[in-house]
Formats: C-alpha cells, structure tokens, sequence
C-alpha cells in the first residue's frame, strides 16, 4: 500500500461514499475513462473492500496508483491515467 503523498494534485475527484462493490470499481473505469493521459483522479470510497479493487483496477488497466490512504472508514485513492493506445 502506498503513503499518503499532499503534493499530488488531482485533475478530478470523484466521490464514492456510500457505495458498495462492485460500484466504486465501476464509476472510477468511467471517470478515468473521461479523462487524459497523465491526468490524476481522486477517489473517495467508504468501502473497505476498495483498498484490494481499486490497485488491482487500475494494474488491469495499465494506470498508476499514487498514493492509497485508509482513514478506517473513508479510503482515498490518487490514481493517475495511463497512456492511450
């Protein structure tokens, strides 16, 4: 897991609260999706099991997670968006 980083600045935050798999996983895919390369999306879930599917999401799809904070019941995820084929 990585460390929490402050001098990551995010491109778009998406807030996740609330939501249960695999719903997080979903809505982050779109909204990575909408963005570009290089481009850094904040995450907010309250779903414990995001801190394993939200690294494995974004190995899947080739994007790079930058910093994972687990506060016990919110988790914050700075994901930057991989190259474009």
């Amino acid at each position: 897991m990585t460390t929490p980083n402050p001098a990551i600045t995010a491109t778009d935050t998406l807030d996740c609260s609330g939501l249960l798999c695999p719903l997080p996983v979903y809505k982050a895919g779109l909204a990575l999706g909408k963005l570009d390369a290089g481009d850094v999306l904040k995450l907010v879930t309250t779903d414990p099991g995001a801190l394993e599917d939200i690294p494995a999401m974004a190995r899947q799809r080739g994007d790079a997670l930058l910093s994972t904070e687990d506060n016990g019941s919110t988790q914050v995820f700075y994901i930057e968006k991989g190259s474009t084929l």
